[in-house]
């Protein structure tokens, strides 16, 4: 008798557990997965609206939209067949302690990486990319940043823990290259002199062609191994309203996923998707852009790491 708890789903209803129903690992270190879905639920160090703890359940939920389709359009290639994904879960720290997170998320990021996985982070708030940072800085050396996002976060007034102030501290941690770093979609203040890092404001990025974008970012980089940070309020609120700090004026959904798939070579070794807040959003559409920004980055890596030397007819 067929066992009917085996068989492949298809359903966008069933079993949304995992980040595209990929397989739950409670042991990624010793897993034979390429790329580790790593949820961190905090929000201890926003600043505007609570509630990005509750984000990578939301993220997770919404993938399940993505699951079906096999192969995702309009990548050439199924990203299963040649790349292993498992979800680790959520982190787990106590409640409250936010020291205890941040040594948390860099031992558990160091561990993987340590054992040669690529982790994609689902926040949680925008802190969380600083100890993902230090752990990944251990074995990288410093990084070039590839930050998309409506402020710039590099303020230097916050607390210790503040999703405002982690590009503030990371280059001065020796984390970051400023000098081969980009931020993309910003829309709010920031003090411009001597600030490091170029920048795409929202208004450029609405006026400038994809492929103008595209040009200046992998041009700053260089061949830096890059970490990748997508806050999801580099959004317009009409294409992301789920979020804790939302800024009008900003980039479509469709704009930014034709930039993040005309960066093909992007030396492309660490990724996050923070800041979705679903008690904010309105039919999961922010939880679904996350989602779908996530899978991106996931076609990236691969293309770079995984297909960069096969010929086209063994990559479909």
């Amino acid at each position: 008798m067929k066992n009917i708890f085996l068989q492949e789903d298809n359903s966008i209803y069933s079993n949304a557990m995992t980040f595209l129903r990929q397989p739950l690992a409670t042991d990624p270190v010793h897993s034979d997965a390429d790329i580790v879905i790593l949820g961190l639920p905090f929000d201890m160090a926003t600043t505007g609206r609570s509630g990005a703890r509750m984000g990578p359940t939301a993220i997770r939920h919404a993938s399940v939209n993505l699951a079906w389709e096999g192969k995702r359009f309009p990548w050439p290639f199924s990203l299963t067949r040649h790349v292993k994904i498992v979800d680790a879960g959520d982190l787990v720290y106590s409640c409250g302690d936010a020291a205890q997170f941040c040594d948390v998320v860099e031992s558990a990021a160091s561990q993987l990486l340590a054992a040669n996985k690529t982790i994609l982070a689902l926040g949680g708030d925008h802190f969380v990319t600083l100890p993902l940072l230090r752990a990944y800085a251990q074995k990288f050396g410093k990084l070039a940043l590839v930050h998309f996002d409506a402020h710039t976060d590099t303020y230097s007034n916050g607390s210790q823990y503040d999703h405002g102030t982690m590009f503030f501290h990371a280059p001065n941690e020796g984390l970051i290259d400023q000098d081969s770093s980009i931020q993309i979609g910003i829309r709010t203040n920031y003090k411009k002199k001597n600030h490091g890092f170029e920048v795409i404001d929202a208004s450029q990025a609405n006026d400038m062609s994809v492929e103008e974008i595209t040009k200046q970012i992998l041009e700053r980089v260089k061949d830096l191994p890059v970490y990748l940070t997508f806050d999801i309020d580099c959004l317009d609120p009409a294409y992301a309203p789920g979020t804790g700090t939302p800024v009008c004026g900003g980039m479509t959904t469709d704009k930014v996923l034709k930039i993040l798939r005309g960066l093909s070579g992007l030396n492309l070794v660490g990724m996050d998707v923070v800041e979705v807040a679903p008690s904010y959003d309105n039919s999961e559409i922010t939880a679904l852009a996350a989602a779908t920004i996530g899978v991106e980055l996931m076609h990236l890596w691969t293309v770079k790491h995984k297909l960069a030397n096969k010929s086209s007819e063994k990559v479909a």
